[in-house]
């Protein structure tokens, strides 16, 4: 099969679009699937290729919201390139930009689309209208997301439960949506494939001692993942022992607050902003870490707890559909609806070495079942009902063409 994923975000930018796309990508090529890249130029406004011709970068603009830019809908180069590829199938994973490129391409050449719905626009929609306006604007965020998600789309495809519900419940789509997990280099995050880390030494270096207790937190640094819970809940579990550390790991356009808020608080000495980690290297800080924390209720499915529960971490994780699904309360982690319960259950972890080992090898069996493996075969059958339905479509079409050769015109 010949795969063309259209995505706005993709190596070496990292977030959990790219996370999936790139695992995606992995998984189909093992599989024997051709796959084809195109994306945004976010060095340059250059239109330029990669890898043998498989990645196509589209110039683009900065639209002020973290390193997203947005692309011309119609560019002739990449155009002329993709027609090259004569694709089966066009999967893309954004409904802007990049993603109305797709929809383009889908028409134009009569190849199914398969979407997947990753970001929660609600909750992001802030950045725009910095609060004036929220209740409009939603209206226009739930009127766009259905006209790109509902009306332009062959197949549909969430990562959670909590996601497929938007469009169910709340939204009222009519057409079959497929809940696919997105799928991670599991074994990426396993223990035995680190040995080569040496933790004691990247303990040192980030100011953590031997026998402290790491609480690690993987994302972006931004309003909408509820940092705050866990910065203000440092100040009671400081009491409890000193050995407790927030290690925070990311960038975002709330650093320079949070860092201040610590600093305010003389949280300095145990809240650590390690920064931007790449990819190549982000399993070593999970390596030093006892359990992982998160209050995030913005995710659509929460792919650093996976890697957090492959690297045979206690999760603990806020009440949000987006975690339940696959973190479950007292066999691979705890789960909290307040900062009072949150206290409680570090705290509890803290103290109870056998709790720890126990939620731990729970957490390791969990992840398995998120391999991209699973992912890519998932996301196999739902481009074959694609491809399926797109033939039916097709009969219309091909019979007016065959009508037209016998009247002669």
């Amino acid at each position: 099969m010949r795969i063309g994923i259209f995505t706005d975000t993709y190596s070496p930018h990292i977030n959990g679009v790219t996370t999936s796309v790139l695992m995606l990508r992995k998984a189909l090529e093992k599989k024997g699937h051709m796959v084809y890249i195109v994306t945004v130029n976010s060095d340059n406004m250059q239109y330029k290729t990669e890898d043998n011709g498989r990645v196509v970068r589209i110039p683009g603009i900065p639209i002020g919201i973290y390193d997203y830019r947005l692309t011309g809908i119609y560019p002739i180069k990449a155009i002329k390139t993709i027609k090259k590829w004569n694709l089966d199938i066009i999967h893309s994973q954004t409904e802007f930009g990049i993603g109305t490129f797709a929809r383009i391409i889908s028409k134009q050449f009569r190849i199914p689309l398969v979407h997947t719905y990753h970001t929660m626009y609600e909750d992001y929609i802030h950045y725009i209208t910095h609060g004036y306006f929220n209740r409009s604007s939603k209206k226009i965020v739930e009127y766009l997301t259905l006209f790109y998600c509902d009306k332009t789309i062959s197949e549909l495809v969430v990562p959670t439960k909590k996601a497929y519900q938007l469009f169910k419940q709340k939204y009222k789509v009519d057409r079959n949506v497929y809940i696919v997990p997105t799928g991670i280099d599991v074994e990426k995050f396993y223990r035995e494939k680190n040995k080569g880390v040496n933790i004691p030494k990247k303990r040192e270096e980030l100011g953590i001692k031997e026998n402290d207790f790491v609480i690690l937190f993987v994302g972006r640094i931004a309003a909408e993942k509820n940092l705050d819970l866990l910065l203000s809940a440092m100040k009671g579990l400081v009491n409890v022992s000193e050995k407790i550390k927030l290690l925070v790991i990311g960038d975002g356009p709330d650093l320079e607050k949070y860092k201040q808020y610590v600093f305010k608080h003389r949280l300095d000495k145990n809240v650590i902003f390690a920064g931007k980690v790449s990819w190549n290297k982000i399993n070593h800080y999970y390596m030093i870490a006892d359990v992982f924390a998160t209050a995030s209720h913005t995710e659509t499915q929460g792919l650093t707890v996976i890697e957090a529960m492959a690297a045979s971490l206690p999760v603990v994780c806020i009440d949000d559909e987006s975690f339940t699904d696959t973190v479950i309360h007292n066999l691979n982690g705890l789960i909290f609806r307040n900062k009072r319960e949150y206290k409680k259950h570090i705290t509890k972890l803290y103290e109870d070495k056998y709790l720890r080992q126990k939620l731990s090898s729970q957490a390791r069996i969990s992840a398995e079942t998120h391999s991209s493996k699973y992912f890519a075969e998932q996301i196999l059958d739902v481009y074959r009902i694609a491809m399926k339905g797109n033939e039916k479509s097709r009969i219309p079409f091909i019979r007016k063409v065959q009508e037209l050769f016998k009247k002669g015109e």
